[in-house]
């Protein structure tokens, strides 16, 4: 078995600063124009201080952190649940923590979280880990 698929390994990735350039090219890319992604004004109209990245946006990160490591085959689900905003200027960071192996399968939580400890996004995903005669 791969080391980073044993119990208690712990796979992080550094997401880049959230700009609002990269909010806009994220918008362009995706298709999600909501204005609370991308204009302040209209923020500031409904009582929000200033934009906020998308949520999917923090779910790709977790998904680079995933594919980044293991081939696309071998991801057999990922589900995530938002539990706060991902503020413009942040920097997240994206871990993945392997909680147990069992017939084959890694059983990964998952989470974002900003410099201040705030966390942005919870999940869980599981991996084949490749090993022959462990059920897969």
């Amino acid at each position: 078995m791969s080391s980073d698929l044993e119990p208690g390994a712990t796979l992080t990735l550094g997401a880049p600063k959230i700009t609002r350039t990269a909010l806009a090219l994220y918008a362009g890319a995706s298709g999600d124009h909501n204005p609370v992604h991308l204009d302040i004004d209209e923020c500031h109209a409904v009582g929000i201080p200033d934009v906020f990245a998308h949520g999917m946006l923090s779910m790709a990160y977790l998904g680079r952190l995933l594919t980044d490591r293991f081939p696309q085959d071998r991801i057999r689900s990922l589900a995530v649940r938002f539990t706060s905003v991902t503020p413009v200027n942040a920097v997240p960071t994206c871990t993945a923590t392997v909680d147990k192996v069992t017939d084959g399968l890694a059983h990964l939580g998952l989470r974002v979280a900003l410099p201040d400890g705030t966390v942005t996004l919870t999940g869980s995903a599981t991996i084949e880990t490749g090993e022959i005669g462990c059920g897969t």
